[in-house]
């Protein structure tokens, strides 16, 4: 029988950085996102994972920047508003397919499973962070402005990565 976990949003984070005019990077987060995970047993080999992020959240502490990214040149989040990911393998890394900007494509990410332990109240909890890579304009994602000394200002590789904990229902 499958063992279903909830997330604890309040211990959990799904964020991004991408290289900003080739000289540094910008660091964002997603501030709504849900993720429903399903086990076999707790060492976690056959998992079900079905990840939704609200496009709308994206935030990078700069009001400006953020309208910018939910406009239709970056992702037109009236037009797509979730993010999905659906995994289909866990074991050192995570298999699966993420749609952004209405584009599903493969992806894997590196995972570390952190282990299960139980809190003071008695809720037995799991959690994982995990890491990746993916290209932007590999998903439509391709508004850029070329540099005067060379380059461009935003990289196509952006960096995602998370810490995510889970409560045994």
């Amino acid at each position: 029988m499958a063992t279903k976990w909830n997330l604890d949003p309040t211990h959990s984070e799904i964020t991004f950085k991408v290289r900003h005019m080739m000289i540094s990077n910008v660091k964002g987060e997603f501030k709504n996102f849900n993720v429903d995970l399903e086990s076999e047993d707790d060492n976690f080999k056959n998992v079900k994972a079905h990840a939704v992020i609200d496009t709308d959240s994206i935030s990078t502490n700069n009001t400006d920047r953020d309208n910018h990214l939910k406009s239709a040149e970056f992702f037109n989040a009236e037009q797509h508003p979730k993010i999905t990911f659906d995994a289909n393998s866990l074991n050192d890394d995570i298999t699966g397919n993420i749609t952004i900007n209405g584009v599903t494509k493969p992806i894997e990410l590196e995972v570390d499973f952190g282990g299960i332990n139980v809190d003071p109240w008695g809720q037995t909890k799991a959690g994982f962070s995990f890491e990746g890579k993916i290209k932007r304009s590999d998903f439509g994602l391709n508004w850029n402005a070329a540099l005067e000394a060379g380059g461009v200002m935003v990289s196509d590789d952006v960096k995602i990565a998370g810490e995510l904990q889970f409560v045994k229902a």
